[in-house]
């Protein structure tokens, strides 16, 4: 008996409209979906007029439905999974259950889809070249803190996810240990309410703290600037390049490669001392 597919299908963080269309064929054609919350499914079962059958999959009971859902997709059953909003397995429930799928030889597809982290920051203007996800932020100031300073040197974007309770306190800290970088504040994103706050995380921690948040929040933060490249004399140069070059198999290239990360220096800063010094010495001959 052929052995049941797992699908990840993300949904709608908020606009029920977001949704696509192989999303729909998915959920309306498997025969079960496991979702975060059934109530919170529903209303986007309804809103699209369908009538699959819905079980409960969250953190409180992962240990149990794991082992119930692995048994459907071994009979041959295939099974969407879903959470409240989303992409299953991004900060909400569905690690396990893909893990156990794949160790069990099942078919694993995601239906790509929404994402709040990706929606803040493209929105936000800030770099997307490259960026880091960390999830929700640590309820305790002190653990929250140990994770910002970790993160102090970390030249990529920074994307959080926090509570709307706690996120002013977390800015406050965000510019304490980061500097007063550039940030966006994405809320309620793609809903009736939907917010995005721009500018220095000082400015930021300000602005929250003189009015209330309310509804879902994301944070996105610029990486740290790059380090400024140090200098040096330009005969310090040629002498290491130099010395560099006499150790057996060097290249020249590979000396000045060598002698730029030693340094700290501009590789191409190396090698333009090394041709004047080059220069000199075929002039004096």
């Amino acid at each position: 008996m052929p052995l049941g597919t797992l699908y990840l299908v993300a949904t709608p963080i908020g606009n029920l409209e977001d949704i696509t269309l192989r999303a729909l064929r998915i959920l309306r054609d498997v025969p079960l979906i496991a979702c975060e919350d059934t109530r919170q499914t529903r209303k986007l079962l309804n809103h699209h007029s369908l009538r699959t059958r819905t079980v409960p999959f969250h953190r409180f009971n992962e240990a149990r439905t794991v082992p119930a859902l692995l048994q459907k997709l071994r009979s041959g059953q295939d099974v969407a999974l879903v959470t409240d909003g989303g992409t299953p397995s991004v900060s909400d429930p569905g690690v396990s259950l893909a893990r156990a799928a794949r160790e069990a030889g099942i078919r694993v597809v995601p239906v790509p889809g929404p994402s709040a982290p990706l929606a803040a920051l493209v929105a936000s203007g800030l770099p997307a070249e490259r960026f880091s996800f960390f999830g929700f932020l640590p309820h305790r100031s002190g653990e929250r803190r140990r994770l910002l300073e970790s993160l102090r040197g970390r030249q990529e974007t920074l994307i959080f996810f926090d509570s709307p309770r706690r996120v002013g306190s977390s800015l406050k800290e965000m510019t304490e240990i980061f500097g007063d970088r550039p940030a966006s504040i994405g809320r309620e994103m793609t809903k009736i309410h939907e917010e995005f706050l721009a500018g220095s995380l000082g400015d930021l921690a300000e602005r929250l703290r003189q009015s209330a948040v309310r509804g879902e929040v994301t944070v996105v933060v610029g990486g740290a600037p790059s380090p400024r490249p140090r200098h040096a004399p330009v005969e310090v140069l040629r002498g290491e390049v130099s010395r560099e070059m006499k150790k057996e198999g060097s290249s020249r290239r590979d000396a000045i490669r060598a002698v730029a990360l030693r340094l700290g220096v501009p590789r191409r800063e190396v090698y333009r001392a090394f041709r004047e010094g080059a220069c000199q010495d075929d002039e004096s001959e």
